[in-house]
């Protein structure tokens, strides 16, 4: 019998559920565990979840992987994590947290933000001067909705200043799941970015901007040393070890957050090969060798997993999250697409009921076009606004019809998405790999093909991606292998290609949903602005 191969105990935290796996240095993804962590909503704006609940749901995934592979869990080496971003945690000199992880759901924080940042003249609330600073050093800047750590942390700071006082470190969700493994405060290159205290000029040399530091309003000595997402950061904690079942000896590499990691898992590691992640939102993104941001766009390069590149990354904000709004919202529970033996609420039986309606209906969706703005729109146009709609329903219009315009109203909004990455990549996009749990429709990826006119090559297990990805960095970290050999150990299932007889019909439709926006954008601004209390003097 053959011995078994070195393993990567793989983490991947979302914000709904924290899930792990087995991964090998050749992309072998073995097993697959995972435990729903729960998010708790609180007023004003707050989103907030437990990071003790995420620490107990790690062990629990841990523990059923190793009674399911207790070989290949024997065979483990390194644990790497992917996590989500821009949450915040509070911690003390023992690493205890003080409060729970601020999540990056959470707009609490943004009054406290304009006040930290404003000056005149300013942009969103905050000063131009230093948008302008920020956008030369970092590639970004904050988020004026407050759900990122800058805003977090001043949110502790002024709302909570006895924790505040009590605070060792401020830590995103990557660097305290990397905390509770080896003893050892840390931020990566990408789960500091979104504090926005960080000089980002030169790839392989990312350091905290003395200047930026001095102006975040949160003391230096609370913000993490960075290390590289490849790092060895140390070996497991005895407590570690026995909550994992696994040796001391494990090492531990720094690991990367979701967009980082789904890069990397999604095999396009050489520059300018992007890929397009299709999840609740949905974004495209490519490895580039310069640092670069797009204002107009919403478009940035900013540093990634490997060490002397940037990651562009052009998200937009629902994806699959229209498909959600559509099963759950729009179609009733007793529909026979919900009934047994025809659909469950698992992902994937979901996407086997859809295809099955899809190809009912022709190209176009019989004239209903759909925006898919549920939660306004981050790019190719920065709206919150901006909202979704069904357009041209009549009479004759079936269920079928606007499941099928949902589906294009995705693909075409990506191909507006698409025109602003070909410009900023300076060579237009011909083939990309789809992967997340939208990859998962057959009728999706083709209609991806068609309506933006390229090669759609299917990730041959859409949903492994990130524990591939963190998986992908663990193996690179201790020198299984380099990010140059990845894009040859990447399984593409099915290729599909652009169907010529459906050019115009989607090349019109592109058009007149480009119309719509142009016309329906100065509407919604109207219908969603801010409205005073009633009764209000």
């Amino acid at each position: 019998m053959a011995a078994t191969p070195p393993q990567i105990l793989a983490i991947d935290l979302g914000t709904s559920a924290m899930k792990a796996a087995l991964v090998a240095a050749d992309g072998t993804v073995t097993g697959w565990a995972e435990r729903p962590v729960p998010l708790r909503v609180l007023p004003g704006g707050g989103a907030e979840q437990d990071p003790l609940a995420w620490w107990a749901a790690l062990g629990q995934v841990a523990a059923e992987l190793g009674r399911a592979h207790p070989e290949r869990m024997s065979a483990v080496g390194t644990v790497c994590a992917s996590t989500q971003g821009e949450g915040t945690i509070a911690v003390d000199a023992a690493g205890q947290p003080l409060t729970g992880c601020i999540s990056w759901l959470d707009m609490r924080g943004a009054p406290h933000l304009r006040r930290q940042f404003g000056g005149f003249p300013a942009y969103q609330g905050m000063s131009v001067r230093r948008i302008a600073r920020w956008l030369r050093l970092t590639g970004g800047m904050p988020s004026p909705t407050g759900k990122d750590p800058a805003a977090h942390m001043l949110l502790v700071r002024d709302e909570l200043p006895q924790v505040y006082a009590r605070t060792a470190s401020f830590l995103n969700v990557l660097d305290w799941i990397n905390l509770r493994l080896t003893g050892r405060t840390v931020a990566t290159v990408d789960s500091i970015l979104t504090s926005w205290v960080t000089d980002n000029r030169r790839p392989g040399d990312i350091r905290y901007s003395p200047a930026l530091v001095a102006d975040c309003g949160i003391d230096r000595d609370r913000l993490p040393p960075i290390v590289a997402c490849t790092d060895v950061i140390g070996t497991l904690t005895p407590a570690a070890a026995a909550h994992l079942g696994l040796p001391e000896t494990v090492r531990v590499v720094a690991g990367a957050i979701d967009t980082t990691a789904a890069a990397i898992g999604a095999g396009t590691t050489g520059d300018r090969q992007p890929h397009l992640y299709v999840g609740t939102s949905s974004w495209i993104a490519a490895h580039v060798p310069r640092k670069k941001t797009d204002i107009a766009a919403g478009i940035a390069s900013v540093p990634c997993a490997i060490g002397d590149r940037y990651l562009m990354t052009a998200l937009q904000a629902t994806a699959g999250a229209n498909l959600t709004w559509l099963r759950d919202k729009i179609v009733e529970y007793d529909d026979p697409l919900l009934g047994p033996g025809h659909l469950s609420r698992d992902e994937g039986t979901i996407f086997d009921a859809f295809d099955r309606i899809i190809p009912t209906v022709p190209p176009g969706a019989r004239g209903v076009l759909y925006t898919p703005w549920l939660y306004g729109e981050r790019a190719p146009v920065d709206d919150p606004n901006l909202r979704a709609a069904f357009v041209n329903i009549s009479l004759d219009t079936n269920r079928s019809d606007l499941l099928r315009a949902v589906f294009e109203g995705v693909a075409v909004n990506t191909r507006w998405l698409t025109t602003a990455v070909d410009r900023f990549l300076g060579t237009p996009v011909t083939s990309m790999s789809i992967t997340g749990g939208g990859a998962l429709s057959d009728s999706w990826c083709q209609i991806f093909a068609d309506v933006l006119g390229v090669e759609i090559r299917r990730d041959a297990q859409p949903l492994a991606v990130n524990v591939r990805g963190a998986g992908w960095i663990g193996a690179v970290g201790t020198g299984q292998l380099t990010f140059a050999d990845i894009p040859t150990l990447m399984r593409t299932d099915r290729v599909f290609a652009p169907t010529p007889a459906h050019r115009a019909t989607y090349d019109e439709l592109y058009a007149t949903y480009r119309e719509l926006h142009q016309r329906l954008a100065p509407v919604y601004r109207r219908l969603n602005r801010p409205r005073r209390p009633t009764g209000a003097g």
